[in-house]
């Protein structure tokens, strides 16, 4: 069993900052990718960025220079800080891993529960 769990949402006014962490727990053996998707009401959930074992990181085009995704691997740890916030930024945002729980078979894909950023204007 593998466990994936977000903290750090809140309300903050635009122009601010949060930082977003996201622990995954239990029976891993390697994480490939770990990352962020937001859903705010009425959208569909997109990605935000993400960040793969190797270091190759991808951000979607709306948060480029704002956000900046980081790991931990020996944590098992990936952080979300996030700058510069705008109303537009409001969602829940959800973790997610790729993970093997074994040496052996393939990756299986793990979320969290999600946490709320607010951003006022």
């Amino acid at each position: 069993q593998v466990q994936v769990m977000e903290s750090g949402g809140g309300l903050v006014q635009a122009g601010g900052s949060l930082r977003l962490s996201c622990a995954a727990s239990g029976s891993i053996f390697r994480i490939v990718v770990m990352g962020w998707h937001r859903q705010a009401p009425g959208k569909e959930r997109e990605l935000v960025a993400s960040l793969n074992s190797g270091g190759a990181y991808n951000y979607a085009d709306s948060v480029k220079g704002r956000f900046t995704i980081s790991r931990d691997n020996a944590k098992n740890a990936a952080y979300l800080q996030m700058n510069n916030l705008k109303p537009e930024d409001t969602a829940v945002y959800y973790c997610y891993g790729y993970i093997y729980t074994s040496p052996r078979g393939e990756w299986n894909e793990y979320w969290g529960q999600g946490t709320q950023v607010t951003v006022s204007s």
